[in-house]
Parts: structure tokens; sequence; C-alpha cells
């Protein structure tokens, strides 16, 4: 194998493999791996892999338009490159190496940050461009742990410590996040004719799922009864389980161990499930899932071709944006659930972080404070305050 890394008309290939497990690489354009990008990939876990494949390969684009190779690229280079990405550029033809897409948001231009960092560190571990890595690594440019925070004792001072250059400056706060329309729930649950399609929008109202945990559930991670065998919660709960080998193709973001004991599941990212989610359930189990499903996922297809195979997230998705449609509510986005889910946990505990971090499953109570910490610029008492500073009766 050459040293030489090809960079020519790159793409993302998936790739399969017998086990049920995806996997993703780049190729160049007479279909040979690139084999440092290939190897840098085999390194992420599930998931990740998928993210950083479309992220490399649109920066290998660039060095192609610059005139640049991996091997000779700089930091400055790389500063260039991620002003690039988030800028919008009007010029008659576009950005030359990404026709037609939008800027990077600022959760993608952290995820471009990241996967270069990781990328150019493991090049410089294999002999390629040193001088790069080790300006990554150099003290002051790594990523702090959280012992680093600890043991400084500004834990609860600073939010952010000086970490991947490449990182961009990110607000105190972010933009509010798109909650559904208004009665969105209702008007749904009453037009929807399918158990299972009133059970996704319950369900996503009520768990707070993403969707990808949503259609990644199987049979044995719900705990819908008082006092599982897991005694990890008395309370009826699921347990959200990242598994590589989903038929469907769904992942759960998060990624904490988990195992199955005697049938039963522990570990997992634990989220309660109210009664309404319950009932839900109970109806779509006896009256649509097939009694000779054998793949043990939660959610199945109802119609066509792949009747009774697991429902996929694209499936889902498309049912949710054909009832908003139909219903004139605009298009009616999954993630939005998750959204206002938040916010209704936040109103409702005074707004307590922790409460909210831990009935979402986000990473932290930090995380939750910067999307979802806006004043509601609806809600009366902020109403309230702007009559008495407009000096309003």
């Amino acid at each position: 194998m050459g040293r030489k890394l090809v960079i020519g008309n790159l793409r993302v290939q998936e790739l399969e493999h017998r086990s049920g497990r995806i996997s993703y690489t780049i190729l160049a354009a007479d279909g040979s791996v690139c084999r440092l990008p290939d190897g840098f990939l085999r390194t992420c876990a599930g998931g990740t892999d998928r993210t950083y494949a479309y992220l490399l390969v649109d920066h290998l684009r660039w060095l192609v338009s610059e005139g640049l190779t991996p091997e000779s690229v700089s930091m400055r280079d790389l500063e260039r490159y991620m002003g690039a990405v988030g800028a919008e550029y009007r010029g008659p033809y576009g950005n030359p190496w990404r026709v037609g897409k939008r800027p990077y948001a600022q959760s993608s231009l952290d995820a471009a940050a990241a996967c270069l960092k990781r990328f150019y560190c493991y090049l410089g571990s294999h002999g390629e461009n040193q001088a790069l890595a080790e300006e990554f690594t150099r003290k002051g440019a790594r990523l702090p742990t959280k012992a680093d925070r600890r043991r400084l004792f500004l834990g609860h001072v600073v939010q952010e410590m000086a970490a991947n250059p490449l990182r961009p400056a990110r607000a105190v706060r972010g933009r509010h996040p798109k909650m559904p329309p208004d009665g969105a729930r209702t008007t749904l649950l009453d037009d929807l004719g399918s158990a299972r399609d009133r059970m996704t929008v319950t369900w996503l109202a009520d768990g707070g799922f993403r969707i990808g945990e949503f259609c990644g559930l199987h049979l044995v991670d719900l705990h819908l009864r008082e006092g599982a065998e897991c005694g990890e919660c008395r309370p009826p709960h699921v347990h959200i389980c990242h598994r590589e080998t989903n038929p469907n193709r769904s992942r759960a973001k998060t990624k904490p161990p988990w195992t199955t004991r005697n049938g039963v599941v522990h570990g997992g990212l634990v989220r309660r499930a109210s009664p309404a989610m319950i009932h839900t359930y109970f109806e779509y189990m006896t009256t649509e899932y097939p009694h000779n499903a054998d793949h043990g996922m939660l959610l199945i297809q109802l119609h066509g071709p792949g009747k009774g195979q697991p429902w996929s997230m694209a499936g889902a998705r498309a049912m949710l944006n054909r009832a908003g449609i139909r219903l004139d509510l605009g298009k009616v986005n999954p993630h939005a659930w998750r959204h206002l889910f938040a916010t209704n946990v936040l109103d409702a505990s005074d707004g307590d972080t922790l409460i909210a971090r831990d009935a979402g499953g986000w990473s932290s109570a930090t995380t939750v404070e910067q999307i979802y910490g806006h004043t509601d610029l609806h809600d009366p008492k902020f109403t309230a305050a702007l009559d008495r500073v407009w000096e309003r009766p």
C-alpha cells in the first residue's frame, strides 16, 4: 500500500457486514478504498462513523479545490475551511466543492472540528503531517476532561475551557428550539387511524424520545409494569439500548453499556413511561402487532411488501409529515416533540435542569440550560412583566 492518500472524486460508501452491522468508508472515483480515511473511520464508534464519514469527505473535497493534500495542510488552512463551511456564499456558482448545500449550523461546526482533530491526530500517529498533529495535541489545545475541571476547581465557575482550536466560539445560549404546531398532539390523535401511529405521537410527546431511540426499541426493552425485574426503576420504564445490528438501521445516539441477563435487559438509558404511553402500547400490541413477528422490534410496517417488518425512521418521519400536510399543521418534525417535552418538564419543575436532564436523557444539565433555558415569549408571567415596564393597566 502506498503512503499517498487518494483524494480524487470521493464518495461515502455504506458497508453491510454479515452480522448485520453497518459501517462506512470513503472511496475514490475508481472504487478503491482511501486507506487512511478508512483506517480512521474504523476507530470511530457506531453512529459516529457515519457522521464523520460525510464530514470528512466534504473536507477532502475542499482540499482538492484548494490544491492541498492532508499531508501538506496547515492549521491556518483548517481555520479557513471552518470559516468556509460556516459562511453563506452567494457567488454565481456557489461553493465549488459543495454546490447547493447550506452552511453548517453550530452543532455541525462542532462535529466537524472534532472530526478534523481526530483525523489529523490519527494521521500523525501513522507518520503523516506530524507537525499538524502536534499542534492539536500540545498543551492548551487538547480537550479537557471532567477530572481536569474538578482538579482546577473551575467546574462551578466556567462552562468551557481551552480545547479544540478549530471549534468555533459558542454563544452562551442557542436559538429557540422549534416546537410542534399548537394543538398538534390532539389534532393528530383525533385524526390518525392506526394504533401504531397514535402510539408514535404519544411516545414522542410523553417520552421525549429521539426518533432513532424510538424506532430502535425492542420488546424486551419495555418494562411497563411496576417493580420490573431489572430493579433499576420501580415505576414503568423503558431501556434505550444502542444496537449496531437493528434490521431497520436505527440507532440510539447515546451508548451507555447494557446487557441481558436471564432475558431481562439491564443498563442502557432508562426513560420513564407515562400511563398514556402504556395505554397506547397495549392497544397497538393487541390490535396490530403480528403474532408471528420474529425480529423482536417494537415498531412494524403495517402495509406493503414489508408488512410486519421493522418500521424505519424514514417511515415514521414520512407518516408525521403526511399527517401534518393533510391536517394543515405544516411540517411535523419528530424531534420537535423532544423540544416540547424538555420545555414542559422545565416548566413543571420550576426550571430544574437536573430533573429535565434525567427525564430526557441529556448528557448534562448545562446542555439543557443552553438549549432550553429561554423565557417563553408567550408565557403570562413574561407578558405581565412587560406590561409593568410599559405601564399598561
